[in-house]
C-alpha cells in the first residue's frame, strides 16, 4: 500500500490519518491507462476527474472551491473544500450520499469515523488513489484524493473552476458561507 504524508488535514483527525496512511516509505510508480508509468502531472489530473465525480454526484449540489495541491518525493494531493452550510442535522445525510457513490464506483470503504463533530470516510479507489471525506471545522466539508507513488514530473494548478465565487484578494480557503434550502437546514 503507498503511503503519503500531507499537511492539510484538519488537526481533530490528523492523528487517524496518520495511523492510516503512515508517513515515509513508497510503493514503485503506478502504471497509466496505456502501460507507462504514470507521472504526478497525469495523477493530478486522475485526481481532478476523481474529485470532479465526488461533486458532480452531490444532490442538491453544493457549492466548492479548489484547496492546495501538495507534491511529495512521489505523489500528489489535491483537495477541494465545500463552502455550503452542511447542517449537523443534515452531515449524516452527506456522508451517506458520498459513501454510496464510492461503493457504487467500485472504491473500497477503508475506515469511517463517525465522531459527530468531525466525521470522516477514508476509501481507495481501484487504481490506487486514496479519497477521503472530512468534516473540519465549522462543519466544513473536505475532499482530498492522494496519488500513489508515481513519476516524478512538474504538476500543473487545476484548470476546473470552482463553483463558488473566489475573492481574488482572499487568503486561504473561505469558511461555509453559501446556503442550502437542503444542506444548511436547521444551521444558525
Amino acid at each position: 500500500m503507498p503511503v503519503r504524508c500531507s499537511i492539510w488535514k484538519p488537526a481533530a483527525v490528523l492523528t487517524v490519518i496518520g495511523t492510516l496512511w503512515g508517513c515515509g516509505g513508497h510503493s514503485p510508480p503506478v502504471k497509466g491507462s496505456g502501460g507507462a508509468e504514470m507521472n504526478m502531472q497525469q495523477a493530478a489530473i486522475r485526481a481532478d476527474a476523481i474529485l470532479d465525480d465526488v461533486v458532480a454526484g452531490i444532490e442538491p449540489a453544493v457549492q466548492w472551491v479548489h484547496g492546495p495541491t501538495t507534491t511529495g518525493t512521489c505523489d500528489v494531493t489535491r483537495r477541494r473544500a465545500v463552502v455550503t452550510v452542511v447542517s449537523p442535522g443534515r452531515r449524516g445525510s452527506f456522508l451517506g450520499v458520498i459513501d454510496r457513490a464510492w461503493r457504487e464506483s467500485g472504491y473500497r470503504i477503508k475506515s469511517v469515523n463517525n465522531d459527530s463533530e468531525a466525521p470522516a470516510i477514508f476509501a481507495q479507489t481501484k487504481d490506487g488513489f486514496g479519497v477521503s471525506l472530512i468534516v473540519g471545522g465549522e462543519g466544513q466539508v473536505f475532499f482530498e484524493v492522494d496519488s500513489p507513488c508515481v513519476e516524478e514530473s512538474e504538476v500543473a494548478d487545476p484548470t476546473g473552476e470552482p463553483t463558488a465565487p473566489v475573492d481574488p484578494g482572499a487568503e486561504g480557503i473561505p469558511r461555509p458561507n453559501v446556503r442550502s434550502p437542503f444542506w444548511s437546514a436547521g444551521a444558525p
